[in-house]
């Protein structure tokens, strides 16, 4: 794994700069449009990223296959493969809503899944040039630096929940059970934002309803190479392929029981 993480983000910080950024608080109304999902925007960026990612990803391990969010939303099928085999995920923008209005956060996130285990996982800030990595059993980095996951340590556990895919009475349920026992702040609509603050100690406990494989398999192992836990609702781990709603993040195993406990339970 080592030898493919300095290809990997070279070629994540070209596309950055020669793609991605180029394009930010400069795209015409003709180069946004919607997605047959409600909610759900793409951009000239985020297809032309991917198309650079795919050809620059296969360059580097030509054995593995590509799930890519911009090929799956044109052909859905592509996604019944994520969990077979060796597979680059790709996502080449995410936040992409933010991205198109001219705001941050978004960011680029790549993972390397094998038979639906991630095996790395990179994030990076276009904007900061911020780069969060991963490897099973290798530990979390920001940068070059090794990175532990760390509470906020404030009087309630913050708590960030992309309740925007749940439906009415789920939202109102988990409304009332957060009463008074979480403070809770905005979601940043981009995950490539959210499992940073989860680790950084910005946030101390997020939910995820939908559950996309470019939106987490790289989080997902980045927060618990960094010591904190990402899981099922049920406890089980997350697993590239594996379609099932909901997922629960927290800066540390203790409060993550706490929050499953207390939303779930």
């Amino acid at each position: 794994m080592l030898q493919l993480h300095a290809p990997v983000v070279a070629l994540m910080r070209d596309v950055a700069r020669n793609v991605v950024m180029p394009r930010y608080q400069n795209l015409a109304s003709s180069e946004i449009s919607e997605k047959a999902d409600a909610d759900d925007l793409v951009t000239i960026a985020d297809k032309e990223s991917e198309i650079r990612l795919a050809e620059g990803l296969a360059a580097i391990l030509p054995e593995a296959g590509i799930i890519g969010e911009e090929a799956c939303a044109a052909d859905p099928s592509i996604l019944d493969r994520a969990g077979d085999g060796l597979n680059w995920i790709i996502d080449p923008i995410d936040g992409t809503g933010n991205f198109a209005a001219g705001k941050p956060p978004f960011g680029i996130m790549i993972a390397l899944a094998d038979a639906g285990t991630t095996l790395a996982g990179w994030i990076l800030d276009p904007i900061s040039g911020r780069l969060c990595h991963a490897m099973l059993g290798g530990g979390s980095h920001i940068d070059d630096e090794r990175v532990q996951a760390r509470e906020s340590g404030g009087a309630l556990p913050i708590a960030a929940l992309a309740v925007y895919f749940m439906t009415p009475d789920e939202r109102a349920d988990i409304a009332l059970r957060s009463q008074d026992r979480f403070a809770l702040v905005d979601i940043p609509r981009c995950a490539a934002e959210q499992y940073p603050r989860l680790v950084l100690g910005q946030n101390d406990v997020s939910v995820f309803a939908r559950t996309l494989p470019w939106d987490h398999a790289a989080g997902t192992l980045f927060l618990n190479e960094a010591g904190g836990r990402c899981q099922r609702l049920d406890g089980t781990a997350y697993v590239v392929g594996d379609m099932r709603r909901g997922l629960l993040g927290a800066s540390s195993p203790r409060l993550w029981d706490m929050a499953a406990e207390l939303l779930f339970r």
